[in-house]
């Protein structure tokens, strides 16, 4: 009984959501001003459930996969060193995963790659970071 009231208490309370969760959120809004439309939300690819795009938003006529990173001020090595060859295959595999789930006339002609950064500090402030068109794909590349 002490387990469903904690997860009551976890999910009602918007405090205790994860820091991840909340600065997909923050990023969203931050996102939204700029004038950028989100498409999807943590979307997976259907044929391997490991593979996720944060944010995937329409920038005018172009296609964008947000990867968002959330800090702390404390940490040591900011967000956007934090994705590494690992993560860009993942990543660039999610796209390819979602590029194709159109048919060839419908599918996107322009993408690219944004990382938005949140730094949280301890008093709850944040500080929002958008890096533009990061090189995840090659020149040529067409899914």
């Amino acid at each position: 009984m002490e387990i469903v009231q904690w997860l009551r208490r976890f999910w009602v309370n918007r405090e205790a959501l994860p820091t991840g969760t909340a600065g997909e959120r923050r990023a969203e809004a931050f996102l939204k001003k700029l004038g950028f439309r989100v498409l999807a939300r943590n979307w997976r690819s259907p044929r391997d459930h490991r593979d996720e795009l944060d944010l995937i938003c329409l920038d005018g006529v172009v296609v964008v996969f947000v990867e968002v990173k959330t800090r702390s001020v404390a940490a040591l090595v900011p967000g956007y060193y934090t994705i590494d060859r690992r993560k860009k295959n993942a990543l660039r595999r999610a796209a390819d995963a979602y590029l194709k789930s159109f048919s060839l006339d419908q599918r996107p002609r322009t993408f690219r790659f944004d990382v938005v950064e949140i730094t949280q500090s301890a008093g709850g402030d944040s500080e929002v970071r958008h890096f533009e068109n990061i090189p995840l794909f090659p020149k040529n590349y067409w899914p």
